[in-house]
């Protein structure tokens, strides 16, 4: 199987870059930056690193698995850079220097910290939905990633500076990334989703050309076991597939758990963290729904259409005793031409602000 990665069309290839009339100009300006005073340098640093900062972003969570955590490594990244940044010597592009730092950034915060898993990542489905579920708080679960954050689907862009792609986002192939080392995760992230040169990503890991060769074609191998193929590849979703994603939360609104299960394939994947069991099938999902879901009634949950990993993503908000309806959850949903193939919901309530979603609905 090849995985969509290694198909992927470069999202900020600069080797292209280098030659684009926005390249030049703003090495132009980059350039320009020396000849000024101390406080002027870092004002222009600002003013010439901001465009990266969303790009640089979803690097970050595709090594790290987690919004938070990337947030936390690009603020780390621009404080970096702007400390070093009299001592930037144009030897390569700003971009490419703001890619080296968050890279090293990420691999350091890696070295103590263990891969961010989704719980089908950990064993096999459940058999029990009516059963107790097991909340595993002390796992490092992997998060969504809201595309407001990074662009995702954003039109008008000029390639030499596009932020992402929905592939090289999307929820599946990210899980994926975290079954591999630090180290091939960061070379297979740089070769064929960033296009960087053999030899430069070398040079930024501090190995030889050769043995970054060997650490790819061992990702590759490890992909071709868990990340999704080439025909699961995201596209926006052609008209019947809307449809179906609107009849779902209609299902979901008005609490009609048959027609909800009606709408999903008959291998159909349900997990939610930080809940550490899975299920799979409409049958088992359906009974997991009417046993252990909050909402007992049409009209005790709402949602809000909005999206992740360059995905359909709805936002759950679950009616209180006071009738005001306050954050939920979030599913990351996944559509196929026969049905609903796969559900991620998310019981993180601090994502709401990230994905710019209100406190309350009234």
């Amino acid at each position: 199987m090849t995985t969509a990665l290694t198909a992927l069309p470069s999202i900020a290839d600069g080797r292209r870059a280098d030659h684009s009339a926005a390249y030049r100009r703003r090495r132009t300006r980059e350039a320009t930056v020396h000849t000024t005073t101390t406080g002027e340098t870092a004002g222009d640093f600002q003013q010439l690193a901001q465009p990266y900062r969303r790009e640089l972003l979803a690097h970050c969570y595709r090594m790290l698995g987690s919004v938070h955590d990337a947030e936390d490594l690009v603020q780390e990244t621009y404080l970096r850079a702007w400390r070093a940044y009299d001592r930037f010597e144009d030897r390569s592009s700003l971009r490419t220097w703001l890619y080296r730092i968050a890279t090293n950034a990420c691999l350091t915060a890696l070295e103590s910290r263990g891969r961010r898993p989704m719980p089908t990542g950990l064993g096999g489905p459940s058999t029990e939905p009516s059963g107790d579920l097991a909340e595993r708080s002390e796992v490092p679960w992997l998060e969504p990633l809201p595309d407001v954050a990074v662009g995702v689907g954003s039109d008008g862009a000029d390639p030499a500076s596009v932020v992402t792609s929905r592939e090289s986002v999307r929820l599946a192939l990210v899980a994926a990334l975290q079954h591999l080392p630090p180290r091939q995760r960061a070379v297979l992230v740089l070769r064929d989703v960033l296009r960087w040169k053999a030899a430069e990503v070398a040079d930024l890991i501090g190995t030889s050309t050769a043995a970054v060769n060997s650490m790819l074609q061992r990702a590759h191998a490890q992909l071709d076991k868990v990340a999704p193929s080439e025909d699961d590849a995201i596209e926006p979703l052609p008209p019947e597939r809307e449809e179906l994603l609107d009849q779902y939360v209609a299902a979901f609104e008005s609490y009609d758990i048959d027609a909800l299960v009606r709408l999903l394939t008959a291998d159909a994947v349900w997990e939610m963290p930080p809940f550490a069991a899975w299920f799979v099938g409409p049958s088992d999902i359906g009974e997991l729904i009417r046993v252990q879901c909050p909402m007992k009634r049409a009209g005790d949950l709402r949602i809000v259409r909005t999206s992740a990993n360059g995905q359909p993503a709805l936002a759950q908000y679950l009616r209180g005793d006071d009738g005001v309806y306050r954050p939920f959850a979030v599913q990351v949903v996944s559509a196929g031409p026969t049905g609903l193939t796969h559900i991620a919901q998310f019981f993180d309530v601090s994502l709401f602000p990230r994905f710019g979603l209100p406190d309350v609905l009234p």
